[in-house]
């Protein structure tokens, strides 16, 4: 089995066994092009390139036979938007979740056009994230462009076109484009008004277990695969990580801290939240994914040891050990709570829980007694209090959870894992899950070509590696600081809008 994983910044393909061993794996990067801090744009034939390269490294790396793969099953990230015309020519490059120029439109759905209303019938939080606000502004800001566009479609959508010659959705995509009726499981008609194009310029919806087979000629070559090989089209990658970690049970929370992040959860029905904080995703139809993303994870450390840290990083080198290693070390000096010094995380503006693309980040508490070192740990704790508060809003709609399974980079680090048990004040579990968006597309093939009648076959291919315990001085010291970091926040909307207009005068956006 096969599990692609078509992220922001790479593509996996990961060869799995049907006990879960990982036979083979292959990795290829590309860039994420940022030539002003609004735009992030992407080319599709470099992640198209991609996607064959690791897979044809795959099944060359392991000399498995093409009739011996049951399935290929894909994940990828969610939000892109590409125009192509009636040959399938890309008419812009990817914009992906990470472009921002649609803020001014997203603003607009929000105050004007009733965005929330919007939001309780798709589940896709109002941020220029957002496909939908991407389309409004493409329609204003290049309506020749929009006029001559055959079809607006994701990074996956195109893959899938160049593989078939057809052009597909799955419900989990679709439920993150702000255009889809959770309960209709269509197009939503007012959505699609908004965004200035009728369903015809979007791809036929299918559930996220649809197969298709029957590759276009030259591809099973190129791939090393049989024509005949099923591919399962699959979901996003949010999801999937939580099937792949484990984390598909009634009150069982995933957390993740990668470069950015996320919190979710599953539930059995479509969920939104009263006040628009937390979204709601498909996985099956019987299965959906509610919680919140965050742009600003384990790139705030690495920011640290760029811009903070040079002697350290001179220090670790000379040890031949992991700057992060001599970084953590100082901060464990620093009791929690780092002598009541708060950090707010907002680097690149926030998604969750905040949804503020002009949110920006602050030290709040700073004192002559304050050093370097408490504001290593502050911004470590940042990043779990900022995580912490999106909990919060998830626990209004499902209650307090049962059990935190985490993962991601920042899981290397033992003193990062036992802050997030100290701050949320419950046990955290580490799954042994090891590509875990990849393991839950491969589950997700099984359950959809009948090798298995339920998702509960995930828990046979996982274990756990660590677990933690919050410790209760450490909970209480916290407890006492969240009030304070969460006002804070919402004291300084208008702030952040001023400050972020001047920074994009001084950028000459």
């Amino acid at each position: 089995m096969i599990g692609v994983d078509i992220g922001t910044t790479s593509t996996k393909a990961v060869l799995f066994e049907e006990n879960g061993k990982i036979t083979a794996q292959a990795n290829q990067g590309y860039p994420l092009h940022t030539p002003s801090p609004s735009v992030a744009e992407q080319d599709p034939e470099q992640i198209l390139n991609a996607v064959f390269h690791t897979i044809s490294t795959v099944m060359k790396d392991s000399a498995v036979r093409p009739d011996s793969v049951l399935f290929l099953s894909f994940s990828s990230a969610m939000h892109s938007v590409i125009a192509v015309d009636h040959a399938g020519y890309p008419l812009t490059p990817c914009i992906t979740w990470a472009d921002n120029r649609s803020a001014a439109a997203a603003a607009r759905l929000r105050d004007e056009l009733g965005g929330h209303e919007l939001y309780l019938r798709t589940g896709t939080p109002i941020h220029p994230m957002s496909p939908l606000t991407k389309l409004m502004w493409l329609g204003e800001e290049q309506p020749e462009l929009f006029r001559q566009t055959y079809k607006f479609i994701s990074i996956k959508e195109y893959i899938f076109a160049k593989l078939f010659g057809e052009y597909v959705i799955d419900y989990s995509i679709a439920s993150s484009t702000g255009m889809f009726n959770l309960e209709q499981l269509d197009w939503d008609a007012e959505a699609l008004h908004i965004a200035g194009i009728t369903a015809e310029r979007l791809s036929k919806l299918v559930p996220t277990t649809q197969i298709m087979q029957g590759l276009l000629p030259g591809m099973a070559e190129q791939l090393g695969l049989l024509p005949s090989t099923p591919f399962i089209v699959g979901a996003t990658d949010g999801v999937l990580s939580n099937l792949g970690v484990g984390a598909i049970k009634p009150g069982v929370v995933a957390a993740t801290i990668g470069t950015s992040g996320a919190i979710r959860t599953v539930v059995d029905r479509p969920l939104t939240d009263p006040k628009g904080r937390i979204f709601c995703y498909a996985l099956t139809e019987k299965h959906w994914v509610i919680g919140g993303p965050v742009n600003n994870g384990g790139l705030l450390f690495r920011w640290v040891r760029d811009e903070f840290a040079a002697s350290e990083v001179e220090t670790a080198k000379r040890l031949g050990i992991d700057p992060y290693e001599v970084l953590t070390r100082i901060a464990d000096q620093v009791p929690p709570g780092s002598n009541g010094l708060l950090f707010h995380p907002y680097l690149t503006g926030e998604r969750a829980p905040l949804w503020n693309p002009d949110a920006r980040g602050s030290f709040f508490g700073l004192t002559m007694n304050h050093h370097k070192e408490h504001m290593i740990r502050s911004v470590l704790e940042g990043v779990i209090f900022n995580m912490y508060t999106v909990l919060l809003a998830m626990e209004e709609q499902i209650g307090r959870p049962a059990k935190i399974h985490a993962t991601g980079g920042f899981a290397r680090s033992s003193l990062w894992r036992q802050m997030m048990a100290d701050i949320f004040d419950q046990e955290v579990v580490i799954p042994e899950s090891f590509e875990s968006s990849c393991l839950g597309a491969v589950v997700l093939g099984l359950y959809a070509t009948g090798r298995t009648d339920s998702l509960d076959i995930v828990f046979s291919m996982i274990g756990s590696t660590h677990q933690h315990q919050p410790v209760e001085g450490h909970a209480r010291v916290y407890k006492q600081l969240l009030p304070i970091y969460i006002s804070v926040f919402r004291s300084l909307e208008s702030q952040y809008q001023a400050i972020a207009e001047f920074q994009r005068e001084q950028a000459g956006e």
